[in-house]
């Protein structure tokens, strides 16, 4: 296996048919896996992993009864990962599955595949949305001493052997900044490639309703 890419879905029930769709499209070759993890959803969306996974050869499960945290499912996910290339990707549809499929081509074309971090730039987004996203990197650059930007753009790919070096990460939605962070200070090549970003098709973003949420994510990713 190439390439696992883990997919978070926490209460995605409508959207889930839809990734898993998306995928069937853009997936061209045997050697790509994509791993949902059910994070500990509520609804009924256990009940439409298991109608709708089976019929994707490329799909499996991952489950995890209790939700503690956005990067405690991923982490999950990437524990069982089979591929050399591993990373997520978000279930909401505001990144395009496609954009998976290039970040490995990003991969395949250069030299050290080891040393590669991948990561999607966002565009497309409101105004507001860029300005606290653009001030907020500009915190976390100084208070890190690392030039970050667009922290929790997807997707996020890279070789298994960066993961297996992981100490501690954090289990709620810093593991974005985590991951970047620890490339950076481990000298990997980090390669940010521009994806577009469109308002959600189902559901509302679990963390990101408004002003107050989004400060208080930044405050715990200052913390990691």
């Amino acid at each position: 296996m190439k390439l696992s890419i883990i997919i978070p879905c926490y209460n995605e029930s409508k959207n889930i048919p839809l990734i898993l769709s998306r995928f069937d499209e853009v997936i061209e070759r045997k050697d790509i896996e994509a791993v949902l993890v059910n994070n500990g959803s509520t609804d009924n969306s256990t009940e439409v992993l298991h109608e709708l996974v089976p019929k994707y050869s490329f799909a499996r499960i991952v489950n995890v009864p209790v939700n503690k945290g956005y990067g405690y499912g991923i982490i999950c996910g990437l524990q069982e990962a089979k591929g050399t290339f591993i990373g997520w990707t978000h279930a909401d549809m505001q990144t395009d599955p496609k954009d998976v499929i290039r970040a490995l081509e990003i991969i395949e074309n250069e030299p050290n595949e080891e040393n590669i971090y991948v990561k999607g730039d966002r565009k497309g987004r409101p105004f507001f949305d860029q300005f606290f996203t653009s001030g907020m990197s500009l915190f976390e650059t100084i208070y890190m001493r690392e030039k970050l930007h667009d922290i929790n753009a997807q997707p996020n790919i890279f070789h298994r052997t960066f993961f297996a070096d992981w100490k501690n990460p954090p289990y709620d939605f810093a593991l974005d900044l985590y991951a970047l962070y620890v490339a950076k200070k481990k000298k990997l090549k980090v390669i940010r490639f521009n994806v577009l970003f469109p308002e959600r098709i189902h559901g509302a973003s679990s963390w990101n309703t408004g002003l107050a949420a989004k400060k208080e994510v930044h405050k715990k990713n200052a913390g990691f």
